[in-house]
């Protein structure tokens, strides 16, 4: 594993670091974006897969957003719970089945990009389809540094994994700005996502499992 370096790196300086690190490998490489929702981690991963698609790299894009519970699952332990929000918002299992385990250096490469529909609430069994073996597997989404996505021997599955570093302040405005939803971290309409996303920092501390902090706030 290349060592971190030694400090936050800005946006341009953090792709550069990327594609210089995933040029060097060989077979295919899983990379993951996390970051809190309002991070940017979608835009920044379709960035990366750009700059390494224009150097002649094949890239596969999954979100984990396509990997979603159902809504029973979801809001089991109520509406409002950060723990619940935590634990309960992915499906980690068909995750790791359908993407993890086939598309790990040692994976078959037979893999499925999603399992759910959030807009229609309606689970997906869509076409397997084949990676070559040389893909680079870029992976965006919330809670990619938890224990549930590590190793048997409890290391970090991922070959290079990335924190956003932004603000609540500035990652809500973002999402006010979007989809309409409450500008102030503190609203209690926000409590269940923020208070949650805490939880994720305060416990795993995604910063210090990556392998590249950005700061992402600009």
């Amino acid at each position: 594993m290349e060592t971190k370096p030694g400090e936050t790196l800005g946006r341009s300086a953090a792709l550069a670091w990327l594609v210089a690190r995933i040029r060097q490998r060989t077979g295919r490489t899983m990379v993951a974006i996390d970051g809190v929702d309002g991070a940017g981690k979608t835009t920044f991963a379709d960035e990366l897969a750009t700059e390494l698609t224009d150097s002649g790299l094949t890239v596969i894009r999954i979100s984990f957003d396509d990997f979603l519970n159902p809504a029973e699952i979801r809001h089991r332990r109520g509406r409002t719970s950060p723990d619940g929000f935590v634990a309960d918002t992915y499906d980690y299992e068909r995750f790791i089945d359908d993407v993890l385990d086939p598309l790990g250096c040692e994976g078959c490469g037979r893999y499925r990009a999603k399992s759910y529909d959030f807009a229609s609430e309606t689970p997906l069994n869509p076409p397997w389809q084949v990676a070559p073996d040389n893909a680079v597997v870029i992976v965006d989404g919330m809670f990619l540094h938890r224990n549930r996505l590590r190793n048997a021997r409890g290391r970090k599955i991922w070959d290079l994994s990335v924190w956003l570093d932004v603000p609540f302040e500035v990652s809500v405005h973002r999402l006010a700005e979007r989809d309409g939803s409450p500008d102030d971290p503190d609203d209690e309409r926000l409590a269940r996502y923020v208070e949650g996303q805490k939880l994720y920092i305060g416990r795993i501390n995604p910063a210090e499992r990556a392998d590249l902090v950005v700061d992402n706030t600009d």
